[in-house]
């Protein structure tokens, strides 16, 4: 493990990676496992693969090969979802209700599960979770669509437009805690438990994995439908995966599934704030163990703020990732801005807090000369094709203002 030091608000780890079997969770990631959550979410009447957005003029600007982002504020946007969280949210559900029924979990589709037929063995089944805001979201959505109830609970500081936002699709609760994230997650298992309702998490702990790994699964979508349009923009694959993470099922799973189908392992970079940077810290001690820290209020990436890592991803990317970043909040502002103000010819993506820091990190690793020696370690040159993931759209209108300067244009 080489650390370098912090600069620039962006402090870096390469680990030393090994050519060994793939962890064991892998297996949950596999082509053909992937292949049956696609052919699920290609049963909902309103899916739809977001657009992967080509930023020619910034690759060109910064001197790489290509930029290529993949617009999570379109996911599921007619409902007011605007980030990933929907794809594993629908998916986990599903499959708790294919459980509950006796149903095959790999034949069932969506028409079959929102039959009245079934609605009417459902319609008292009750889920509960723990969010900083997209995960419940795409919880309560689900659960909705399903034609069952939901309850969610958010950590102290969260802010009202997520609370809202989640009522809006469903939620028949949404109640912000006086606890951190950690600790709500904790007191919602507990809560489940003591009503016998359904725990749709997604960050494992022992004892509760199976429900974890169905969300994990349900992100794999996302990431084949990057690769088919990387494809279709003359890309083979790309060299540098940015991937943000909280608990770090999206990270995960995007890892654990690429190490699987593509020929030739991407660099992968995990990303989180300063402040809550767990997979970091993990990284840093070394021992192969996860390591939590205490997850903050300070960070405006609110949809990475946790601060333990979930035990069914941890092996994976502890496997898997070369490069780990923890960066200050102004490199996801810097991302933030430069996606909504773009170079002359890149079309404008609203993101989010969460969402931008990918964008933002490349830009000043490109740009920064305090960061030079961080680049080349990065390997971020003439010949790299960068694939991020912009995970959310304005999930915080009034944040997004604040950073931007003006009012989201969705």
């Amino acid at each position: 493990m080489k650390a370098f030091d912090k600069a620039s608000g962006v402090s870096l780890l390469q680990a030393d990676l090994k050519n060994g079997p793939l962890p064991k969770e892998c297996a949950d990631l596999t082509p053909e496992k992937a292949a049956r959550v696609l052919r699920f979410h290609r049963s909902l009447p309103f899916y739809r693969p977001t657009p992967l957005v080509a930023l020619r003029g910034l690759a060109k600007q910064l001197g790489v090969r290509g930029i290529y982002v993949k617009d999570e504020s379109k996911r599921f946007a007619e409902f007011g979802l605007n980030a990933f969280k929907g794809l594993g949210g629908i998916f986990a559900v599903g499959q708790v209700i294919c459980q509950e029924l006796g149903l095959d979990p790999d034949e069932a589709d969506f028409a079959l599960l929102t039959s009245p037929e079934v609605r009417e063995k459902t319609k008292d089944m009750v889920f509960i979770t723990t969010t900083d805001g997209n995960h419940g979201r795409g919880v309560a959505w689900a659960a909705h669509q399903y034609g069952c109830r939901s309850y969610v609970y958010m950590p102290k500081g969260s802010a009202q437009s997520r609370v809202d936002a989640i009522k809006r699709v469903g939620a028949e609760e949404c109640t912000v805690t006086d606890m951190n994230y950690d600790d709500t997650v904790a007191y919602t298992a507990r809560l489940a438990a003591e009503k016998g309702w359904h725990l749709v998490q997604d960050t494992a702990w022992e004892g509760y994995e199976d429900i974890p790994a169905r969300i994990v699964r349900g992100y794999t979508t996302l990431g084949r439908e990057a690769l088919d349009q990387l494809a279709e923009a003359g890309e083979t694959a790309p060299t540098h995966v940015f991937l943000q993470a909280g608990v770090g099922s999206f990270a995960g799973s995007i890892m654990g599934y690429y190490a699987q189908v593509l020929d030739r392992r991407p660099a992968f970079v995990c990303v989180e704030p300063t402040e809550v940077a767990c997979f970091y810290h993990s990284a840093e001690v070394n021992d192969g163990a996860p390591h939590g820290v205490l997850s903050a209020e300070s960070t405006i990436m609110a949809g990475l703020n946790c601060g333990n890592p979930s035990i069914g991803v941890w092996p994976i990317v502890r496997d898997l990732c070369e490069f780990y970043i923890a960066c200050d909040d102004d490199v996801t502002e810097q991302g933030m801005r430069r996606y909504d103000a773009p170079v002359a010819g890149d079309p404008a993506v609203v993101s989010g807090e969460s969402a931008a820091v990918g964008l933002g990190l490349v830009e000043r690793f490109m740009t920064d000369p305090a960061l030079a020696e961080q680049k080349k370690a990065l390997g971020l040159d003439e010949n790299s094709v960068i694939l991020l993931t912009s995970t959310e759209g304005a999930t915080d209108p009034a944040d997004y203002e604040r950073v931007v300067g003006h009012p989201a244009n969705m």
